[in-house]
């Protein structure tokens, strides 16, 4: 991945209020590839103290996001056009980890697959699975 890439995705993080308001970081960035964390805090659970669905959700689609702006052209952008969530099991734990790759970049769409695990250290488990379709598109200047 070349130094525009790396600074896009690192941007998307860094910029976006509601992303630095959960508490999401990158990981790991990658050509295709990137990985996310999200330190679990009683403002992240539903009402049986289990990680709420949207913000399984918002792990998913903003680390996909990230993953389709590492193979996006210089100066695109990359916004989701569609989204699906399947919750696998319930979430408790101490922090949710996300792997979001890149199935197939397009130039006009990218569609990228996420994993979101949840548990402790040494024991995490898949809960949730995502497909997210990303319109590549170029701002207007």
């Amino acid at each position: 991945m070349d130094n525009l890439n790396r600074k896009e995705v690192e941007r998307i993080f860094s910029s976006a209020p509601f992303i630095a308001d959960l508490g999401l970081e990158p990981t790991s960035i990658e050509s295709g590839e990137c990985r996310s964390r999200l330190v679990l805090a009683n403002r992240h659970l539903q009402q049986d103290g289990f990680v709420h669905f949207g913000v399984q959700a918002t792990v998913a689609d903003h680390t996909a996001g990230a993953a389709g702006a590492s193979v996006a052209g210089p100066r695109q952008i990359v916004l989701t056009s569609d989204f699906s969530l399947k919750l696998l099991r319930s979430a408790k734990g101490t922090h949710l980890e996300c792997i979001a790759s890149v199935l197939k970049a397009g130039s006009s769409l990218t569609v990228v697959e996420s994993e979101v695990y949840c548990g402790t250290v040494g024991d995490m488990r898949l809960v949730s699975k995502a497909t997210v379709t990303l319109a590549v598109v170029s701002p207007r200047p």
